[in-house]
């Protein structure tokens, strides 16, 4: 295959609906014209008939975060004809959780394809929202279960703000009146977070500082006020300035998460990795033995066969990846060897990069990638078209 020997993983192809409005409408922030949605139907079925599974959405993010419910659902269409399905990061931000499952289930209906969510959680206000899904349509998720997302400092802004991506973001810090919209937009958010308990912390910035750090910290360290302190990080480090998201949470609420959300019938679990940065993320390194470890042998969530159909068989099945994701003759060798009895995330809040205990070896396509818990540098890894 052309594609071994580039990385240690399989890497499946989806449709990136970011890039294709991108290449058809640059950072407009508005509606697609017919003739734009047209050239984009188009280029979503080049990538489905390239071998793409899905159409794979950031709502949140630019220029995704313009696109109309219209949009959607006639891209969608596309990728159905293909037995694709529709994957997405909701539009949390903009018009909230709620709304934005309605949305997801709209589509669903009117292109009469199977979506899957980004990245949730079951907690009291979604797992009626997957109820009422389970009664409309064909609905998934993945979750990575810690309490934490990841994500770009600008992504604390309000939508309209981040409209026209890193340029429109740079010409208004240099306007006075929309510099002074930003400083204000963050220091409403910062401050709601400080109320709230919630740790923004420092994973990455392109000088290096604040590595490991919150930013109200931070923003102490330099005698500056929330909105001052975030201005600053924009006119030195951006784009740069990712963050770890913590909510507050107790271990007895961060444990409660993990048992509720990898119980729930519609999830599978998916890392939502992000390695970049000193400070990255925990789930990065030990989303999956977390799983196994947190989730099923101390909290009794599912079974271990349970747990690993979580994270093979039923993606395989759900992203339509042929002769993978379980053992069986003629499909391909992509094996972990773990102990049952030790397997446990590595990783902390403090400690992000650890890796895993208690796994052996990890096989990709037959080629050993992980001997004795430690990589081998192999590259076995293709695109699975």
């Amino acid at each position: 295959n052309e594609s071994r020997g580039a990385t240690p993983a399989n890497v499946l192809p989806q449709v990136p609906h970011t890039a294709i409005r991108y290449g058809v409408m640059g950072w407009d922030a508005r509606p697609a014209t017919e003739d734009e949605l047209q050239a984009m139907r188009l280029l979503t079925r080049l990538w489905m008939e390239a071998g793409a599974t899905c159409l794979c959405l950031g709502l949140d993010y630019q220029p995704s975060a313009f696109a109309d419910t219209h949009e959607l659902i006639e891209l969608s269409k596309v990728a159905q004809e293909y037995d694709g399905i529709y994957t997405a990061h909701i539009r949390y931000n903009e018009i909230g959780r709620v709304a934005a499952f309605e949305e997801t289930m709209e589509i669903a209906q009117k292109a009469n394809i199977p979506v899957h969510i980004s990245h949730e959680f079951v907690t009291d206000e979604t797992e009626p929202l997957f109820e009422r899904a389970a009664q409309l349509c064909d609905m998934t998720f993945e979750s990575y279960m810690y309490p934490a997302g990841c994500t770009h400092l600008l992504n604390m802004l309000p939508i309209p703000l981040q409209a026209g991506g890193p340029p429109g973001v740079l010409a208004r810090l240099q306007d006075v009146e929309q510099r002074a919209a930003i400083k204000n937009a963050l220091q409403r958010r910062l401050d709601a977070d400080l109320a709230a308990g919630n740790q923004p912390v420092f994973a990455h910035t392109a000088t290096g500082r604040y590595i490991g750090m919150t930013i109200f910290d931070a923003a102490a360290e330099e005698n500056l006020s929330l909105g001052d302190f975030a201005l600053k990080v924009f006119d030195e480090e951006y784009p740069q300035g990712l963050m770890v998201y913590r909510r507050k949470a107790t271990e007895v609420d961060e444990r409660e998460l993990v048992r509720r959300t990898l119980a729930h019938p519609m999830m599978m679990v998916a890392s939502d990795g992000i390695y970049n940065g000193a400070h990255a993320h925990p789930r990065g390194y030990g989303c999956f033995a977390r799983a196994l470890g947190l989730g099923v042998r101390e909290l009794g969530s599912v079974t271990l066969e349970q747990a690993i159909y979580k994270m093979s068989g039923f993606p395989a099945e759900r992203f339509r990846i042929k002769e993978r994701g379980f053992l069986r003759e003629g499909y391909a060798a992509d094996l972990v060897i773990f102990d049952e009895h030790t397997i446990a995330a590595g990783s902390t809040w403090s400690e992000p990069r650890l890796h895993p205990v208690g796994v052996a070896y990890v096989y990709v396509n037959g080629d050993l990638v992980v001997q004795d818990g430690q990589p081998t540098d192999a590259l076995p890894g293709q695109v699975l078209v």
